[in-house]
């Protein structure tokens, strides 16, 4: 369920929000133990289901008909790079950071049609913590919309499994 309401006033992600074509906000609590909100996305990354990059292979063939990027997978990170070596306008991945702080990490893609940010942001309660991952969309044009069409309600079920996923993973 959206859960934009519950997003913590703090979650640089709110600048993004206002005029926004798309707004999702998904959390799930899960035992904390000082991990980075970059570390935590590494990590949901690395374990994307097969369903999910099936679903990125036939969306990457489909777009370059229309001149969109293949944007890879998400599961496609830097082998054997450290957490600590990202630095703002790194590639993470699919996407490009944007910002990086112990509590929040935003990350973007940028293309013609629309432009994408993800926030994870963490709000520490004791031994467990709050994850609220936020996707913040703004189409540029038709394509952008039309393109939205098939991901809205694929990003609806691709976070929530992503975030259950990566709680079971660190119980």
């Amino acid at each position: 369920m959206p859960d934009l309401h519950a997003l913590p006033e703090q979650a640089l992600i709110h600048a993004k929000l206002p005029g926004a074509w798309f707004a999702d906000c998904h959390s799930i609590t899960i035992v904390y133990s000082g991990q980075s909100a970059l570390g935590l996305f590494l990590k949901l990354a690395s374990q994307t289901p097969g369903w999910v990059n099936a679903l990125m292979l036939i969306r990457n063939k489909l777009v370059s008909l229309v001149g969109l990027k293949d944007l890879g997978l998400l599961s496609e990170l830097q082998k054997g790079r450290a957490e600590a070596d990202y630095q703002p306008g790194d590639r993470v991945g699919i996407f490009t950071l944007l910002h990086n702080s112990h509590n929040e990490v935003l990350l973007t893609d940028q293309d013609k049609h629309l432009d994408v940010i993800l926030s994870l942001h963490i709000k520490v309660e004791g031994q467990q913590a709050r994850l609220f991952a936020t996707t913040v969309v703004n189409v540029h044009n038709r394509l952008g919309r039309l393109y939205m069409l098939p991901v809205r309600p694929i990003h609806r079920l691709i976070v929530p499994h992503s975030l259950k996923t990566l709680a079971n993973t660190i119980a």
